[in-house]
């Protein structure tokens, strides 16, 4: 067994690789490569913890049992080294990686198959977005661009369209919409996808996360 990994990376704070690595978790982990439900490893980077944080709310939820993830944490080189070890036993290793730490971040970009990287629509976003998207070039990896906190039923303009093309690198077809949904299921440890299902939020993440099976091969 060969898993994928995915590392969730943004320099800029405030961009929500968290809130992302948790949906896309839980997303991928409802059908796998073979119709069953996937089995999937979700490992913390960020030393803020707040993927651990969550993870330990959904354990209250849930219930050790009931998490449907496995749940890691390492640091700096380890990171590679846990990823790849998890990806022998996982169908997919999803990583939450730190901002503004390219030491911290570039082992875990290095150990990835494809790395995700949430952008708010905003050219100052898009302009801080370069410096991880030249890290991830650097190191040779596939990435696709997420749209985040995009405004409902507003269209990007022409300006955010040509900033978003002019990066070089493609990005996700679907967008997630500002939705209170996607930061509320997270204070209760779970995501949109379980507290809203059906809900255009969740819709939204599962749309993305089949896009992401497309682009790994799954």
């Amino acid at each position: 067994m060969s898993g994928r990994i995915i590392t969730v990376a943004q320099q800029k704070g405030g961009s929500g690789k968290t809130t992302l690595a948790a949906h896309l978790a839980v997303a991928l982990s409802q059908r796998g490569p073979d119709g069953r439900r996937a089995q999937i490893a979700v490992l913390d980077c960020d030393p803020q913890g707040s993927l651990g944080e969550w993870f330990e709310a959904r354990e209250a939820a849930l219930g050790e049992n009931g998490t449907g993830l496995t749940f890691r944490t390492a640091s700096g080189w380890g990171a590679r080294r846990e990823a790849r070890s998890l990806a022998r036993d996982f169908d997919y290793v999803v990583i939450d990686t730190p901002p503004k730490s390219d030491v911290e971040s570039r082992p875990a970009i290095e150990a990835a198959d494809l790395v995700a990287v949430p952008v708010q629509p905003t050219p100052i976003d898009l302009w801080a977005t370069q410096s991880t998207l030249d890290m991830i070039a650097k190191e040779g990896t596939a990435s696709l661009l997420v749209i985040n906190r995009a405004q409902s039923r507003v269209a990007l303009t022409q300006e955010i369209s040509t900033a978003i093309a002019a990066l070089g690198h493609p990005a996700a077809l679907t967008r997630l919409g500002n939705r209170v949904g996607y930061a509320a299921s997270m204070g209760h440890g779970l995501t949109v996808l379980e507290t809203g299902p059906g809900s255009k939020g969740a819709l939204e993440i599962e749309a993305l996360a089949a896009e992401f099976r497309r682009h790994l091969g799954g």
